[in-house]
């Protein structure tokens, strides 16, 4: 998978997420994607003071990304 085609699938990943954010008032965004293997987002609106971000980082997001793209090893939340 080039580079291309790796941001589209993460981009596919934050779609499939994104309602489920967008629901409790909150959305991602992709910052960037290092080495082809880590991979920088923001959490924005009520997600950046949750006391569960992180939860969903990892079980959501983390999950999901790593569905369409499986070669990423991290996923970050950045501010």
């Amino acid at each position: 998978m080039n580079s291309i085609e790796l941001r589209e699938n993460i981009e596919k990943a934050l779609e499939e997420i994104r309602p489920f954010l967008k629901s409790d008032g909150g959305d991602i965004s992709l910052i960037s994607i290092e080495d082809d293997k880590h991979v920088k987002v923001q959490l924005k609106g009520a997600c950046v003071g949750c006391s569960v971000n992180q939860m969903t980082l990892k079980s959501g997001v983390e999950m999901t990304i790593k569905k369409y793209a499986p070669q990423i090893e991290t996923v970050e939340n950045v501010q």
